[in-house]
């Protein structure tokens, strides 16, 4: 796990927001209502998602002048040309991994560290790697402030995945490739579900999602999506 140099201007100003203990979360309603009206009204029911959904506070993963749309269907500029994708698309790619207590999910694309967060309140363990260093301490400091011990962070490219803590049950990348990347498949475990958006950078692309079985890998087309471009180290 990369060290928690600082807690950052970003994370500081949204640490100040957290309700006091035994106060009531002025944000409660709108996640209540982020769930019933955006989320469950498009058919996803897996309970544990909308759990998640319900709890993490998502207004603390944004940018302060976008803090009042937190809550919006539609995703969120976090600086370094990334967003943090809807809240529907975050449910959406946590359910079609059928994530349970024992889950090892390895998460490319860690950005603001939202999708980090709804994960690390189903699953056993996250991994989730973030090429960009800003974002990757950025949110490392935030879910550490947060208190989430089953998350570990590393900067780096996400093409290579996480070798030495493979394999995994679950796979989840939240950047747009124009193809799987084969390290990703050979850690994902038998029987494992990944969810990636495939399409070229200036075109359609689907969220697809991908199964191992017998060895072999199958992919099912889900719904046409908008992710902004998978970013590898430069040679």
């Amino acid at each position: 796990m990369q060290p928690v140099r600082h807690l950052g201007v970003f994370a500081a100003l949204s640490l100040s927001l957290l309700a006091a203990p035994g106060s009531i979360d002025p944000w409660q309603t709108q996640r209540n209502r982020m769930v019933e009206k955006q989320i469950e009204l498009r058919d996803v029911t897996h309970p544990a998602t909308l759990a998640a959904m319900r709890k993490v506070p998502r207004h603390l993963f944004v940018p302060a002048e976008f803090r009042r749309e937190a809550y919006n269907d539609h995703p969120l500029p976090i600086g370094h040309d990334q967003t943090i994708s809807q809240p529907y698309i975050v449910a959406c790619m946590t359910e079609q991994i059928a994530p349970t207590r024992e889950t090892r999910v390895l998460e490319i694309g860690t950005g603001s560290g939202y999708q980090a967060a709804v994960l690390a309140e189903i699953c056993a363990e996250v991994f989730t790697i973030e090429i960009i260093p800003e974002l990757a301490d950025q949110a490392t400091a935030l879910l550490h402030r947060l208190g989430y011990k089953n998350i570990q962070t590393r900067t780096g490219d996400g093409w290579k995945g996480w070798p030495e803590a493979a394999p995994f049950d679950a796979i989840i990348v939240t950047a747009a490739a124009e193809s799987i990347p084969p390290p990703l498949l050979e850690q994902l475990k038998e029987g494992g579900r990944m969810i990636i958006p495939l399409g070229p950078r200036a075109g359609a692309q689907d969220l697809v999602l991908v199964t191992k079985h017998g060895g072999k890998v199958h992919t099912r087309p889900l719904i046409p999506v908008r992710f902004v471009p998978f970013v590898r180290e430069r040679k």
